[in-house]
């Protein structure tokens, strides 16, 4: 019986951290969908010919050496820091002998990056239910041991805990799964419009080439 006793005491000790991590992850979620809220609304009026205009002016930017002003042609379409990021990394590379390896680089530190931001929501998919599942089962033990005392109280108190954790930890998992799928697919055209980006201002001009930026002006030059 000292394993099974033993079970019981880590089982009994994990009530109480169970229950905060479960409200943590609730507190959490809804803030994650107050975020994607957001980066709805600045989605909103996105545009593949407004796009287009922006990178025919980054380019004629480019051609007369004013790196600073192209980076600021193609700021509004930076729909948060790591895409502004992602653009100054490009156009600091324009006009480079291994530009392309360079850029490539940055695109896939990008996609790295937007990767790791999904993972906050992609975790709460999994821990949600499993938060859930533990809150359910470690309050029945004590709900037993009222029921088998005749205490309906004990009983009725650990009852409601464990269903209530249990519609919490659903809920979690349910309204992250559904921010992980909108955010995977915002994500993925975000990394599609900074790869059409770099893809325009590396492909050669079909008038004449682009000049290398002077040292001074070119972002994120040394």
């Amino acid at each position: 019986m000292k394993v099974e006793n033993l079970l019981y005491d880590v089982s009994d000790a994990l009530r109480i951290p169970v229950l905060v991590l479960a409200v943590i992850a609730l507190v959490v979620v809804i803030v994650e969908a107050g975020a994607l809220l957001v980066e709805l609304r600045r989605r909103r009026y996105r545009s593949l010919t407004r796009l287009e205009a922006a990178v025919d002016q980054c380019r004629a930017h480019l051609g007369a050496g004013q790196t600073t002003a192209a980076l600021r042609a193609l700021q509004p379409f930076a729909r948060n820091m790591l895409m502004e990021e992602a653009f100054a990394g490009i156009l600091g590379q324009i006009g480079r002998p291994d530009a392309e390896a360079r850029i490539a680089k940055r695109l896939a530190e990008y996609d790295y990056r937007s990767l790791r931001r999904l993972e906050r929501t992609r975790i709460l998919v999994r821990m949600g239910p499993a938060l859930g599942l533990m809150g359910t089962l470690i309050p029945l033990s004590p709900a037993l041991a009222g029921l088998a005392d005749g205490d309906v109280t004990t009983l009725t108190d650990n009852l409601r805990v464990a269903f209530s954790v249990t519609v919490a930890g659903l809920l979690v998992g349910a309204v992250a799964f559904g921010i992980s799928l909108v955010r995977d697919r915002l994500y993925a055209q975000d990394f599609s419009d900074v790869e059409y980006v770099a893809a325009c201002l590396t492909a050669p001009h079909p008038e004449a080439g682009l000049p290398t930026p002077p040292a001074a002006d070119r972002v994120g030059a040394p």
